[in-house]
């Protein structure tokens, strides 16, 4: 790129820039050093190669959204929680955000990732345990009591069942007099990380994909504000993948939903915006931080050049982070404070556009409220201390920087390609990559991947290649053992015992009859959002309706695979 083009660009974004909201704040170093918001080549000089690094809030976006960066708006800080009961977990949000906390993230115990309700068989000694119980939406109600959702952003991490427990929000929503409109939000939803990672699932992948539509276009139409898709690489990552899988396998699973919503005739303009992503931040701090750019630069090109995308919003990939759980220790768990900080600086760097910390003592049990506060307080040191939201993109241009995220997006592309070979050059019902994804899923080639990079990376760690302070190295230590955050087997004897009181005081018959009409409406091409409202309102629990589709449509079973 000539000197022209860059003094041009540098233009482009100074006039943006000017016109932008920036917040009220001192954007000096500690010692009181003015700071320019941000920096590029020297004036008058050329730079080969500059418009794959550009700047912010201009195409490719590799330098991030927006032209102010962190100056204008901050990272959200979205602590994610959940444990017991619906009302222990309000107390919970209620402190995050007393403290700080800029937006809830819900998690949710194995039954309801499963779509089981508290008193079913399967659900016994898992109820409350790594997340919250919701069985019908007034746990929902007793949830977010006391807390407006029309002011505050809420995510639900959440995918098999994910449809039906929205459904329980937005319930939940109305019986507080909120305008549904307004709701601002994600759901995760992303069925695709289930059969690469995960492993929560319910039925085979085509009746996922069709809920999943239906829900993008009532969200589109209805609520247009909320995020029905979070797509994952969080999980991916855990599972044992690399970076470049992680964000190759992320947004290949994004470019199917794309695929998808232009299937059902949307437009893409209007409903891309509402796509967002979940990333790992791991503790290899530069190789984070080139994906991160990298992810951002890929989305953009294939949304203008595949999708036939046009309006900016559609082109920018927004993403939640959290700082990796795996990388967690149980020897010397103090030691995750550190880690965890170096991640959350990474994920700032890469220019994250809402964060969560993992607190110390995850790797040993759920968080206790002192260890919750410590990983909130990592966040708002870095926002408040540091300097790191007074220019964007600081790493811009770094040699190592620049040559790591274009790696990673080489190896990305690479991966691109190989699972659109894997969908054939027959006629795609969705599109390309989706044909691609769901063969993958059915031969087990993503798993595969993934076991073999996790393979190779433990036999590097018993090797001592690669090092873990306080596991293969550096392992002597005085320090105590932790005190943990216990579930009480009571949480699940009140949550069984309250789920039958709701049962005797409703009216079983709408019940039924809403069911059925669930349904019968999935039989059909109608939108089936409606129906599953109609059902949550006469107060059908979330196993009730997940069992009438698991009849209706059967269970997915995973091929053994030697």
């Amino acid at each position: 790129m000539n000197a022209d083009e860059i003094a041009a660009g540098r233009a482009r974004w100074q006039a943006r820039y000017d016109a932008a909201r920036k917040r009220d704040a001192d954007f000096t170093t500690l010692s009181g050093m003015t700071v320019d918001p941000v920096y590029g080549p020297p004036e008058g000089t050329a730079y080969p190669g500059f418009d794959r690094i550009g700047w912010p809030g201009e195409f490719p976006y590799t330098r991030g959204l927006y032209p102010t960066g962190y100056r204008g708006r901050t990272w959200t800080i979205r602590q994610f929680a959940g444990f017991g009961n619906a009302q222990q977990t309000n107390e919970r949000y209620k402190m995050i955000l007393g403290a700080g906390g800029g937006g809830l993230s819900v998690a949710f115990d194995m039954p309801t990732l499963m779509g089981r309700d508290s008193d079913d068989p399967q659900a016994l000694g898992e109820v409350g345990h790594c997340g919250v119980a919701v069985d019908t939406a007034a746990d929902m109600e007793t949830l977010f009591d006391g807390i407006d959702l029309a002011g505050v952003t809420t995510s639900m991490t959440i995918s098999g069942p994910a449809v039906p427990v929205f459904c329980m929000y937005l319930v939940a929503a109305e019986r507080q007099g909120v305008d549904l409109s307004k709701l601002d939000g994600t759901l995760q939803t992303d069925i695709f990380k289930e059969y690469i990672a995960q492993k929560e699932w319910l039925f085979d992948p085509e009746p996922h994909l069709r809920l999943i539509g239906d829900l993008m276009e009532y969200c589109a139409r209805e609520i247009p504000r909320y995020k029905p898709l979070s797509v994952s690489g969080y999980h991916i990552r855990e599972a044992g993948a690399t970076a470049a899988q992680e964000l190759a396998y992320t947004l290949a699973d994004g470019f199917g939903y794309v695929e998808l919503g232009l299937s059902r005739g949307l437009d893409v303009n209007l409903f891309a915006p509402g796509l967002s992503f979940f990333f790992d931040s791991h503790v290899d701090f530069f190789e984070e931080i080139a994906k991160f750019r990298a992810a951002r630069r890929i989305w953009a090109r294939w949304l203008r050049d595949v999708y036939g995308a046009t309006s900016e919003k559609a082109l920018w990939l927004r993403f939640h982070t959290q700082t990796a759980g795996v990388s967690l220790t149980a020897q010397q768990p103090v030691n995750n404070v550190v880690r965890t900080a170096v991640e959350a600086l990474a994920a700032v760097l890469g220019g994250t556009n809402s964060l969560h910390t993992n607190a110390l003592d995850e790797t040993l049990a759920l968080p206790t409220d002192e260890s919750a506060e410590i990983a909130l307080r990592t966040q708002q040191v870095l926002m408040e201390e540091t300097g790191v939201v007074n220019v964007a993109d600081p790493l811009g241009g770094s040699w190592y920087v620049e040559a790591l995220t274009d790696k990673i997006e080489a190896e990305a592309e690479e991966i691109f390609a190989r699972i659109r070979q894997l969908g054939g050059e027959g006629p795609h019902q969705i599109g390309p990559m989706t044909s691609g994804i769901l063969r993958g899923i059915e031969d087990g080639w993503f798993t595969g991947h993934i076991a073999e990079s996790a393979f190779v990376y433990q036999q590097a760690l018993e090797k001592g290649d690669k090092r873990i302070v306080g596991v293969n190295c550096h392992t002597g230590t005085v320090a105590k053992e932790l005190e943990i955050l216990r579930i009480s087997h009571e949480v699940e004897l009140e949550q069984r015992r309250v789920l039958a009181e709701r049962k005797a005081a409703r009216d079983d018959a709408a019940v039924t009859a809403a069911v059925a009409r669930m349904v019968e409406v999935g039989r059909t091409g109608e939108n089936m959002i409606p129906a599953m409202l109609d059902a949550v309102r006469a107060e059908a629990t979330l196993g009730e309706i997940c069992d009438a589709l698991r009849a209706e449509w059967g269970v997915y079973r995973e091929p053994a695979r030697f």
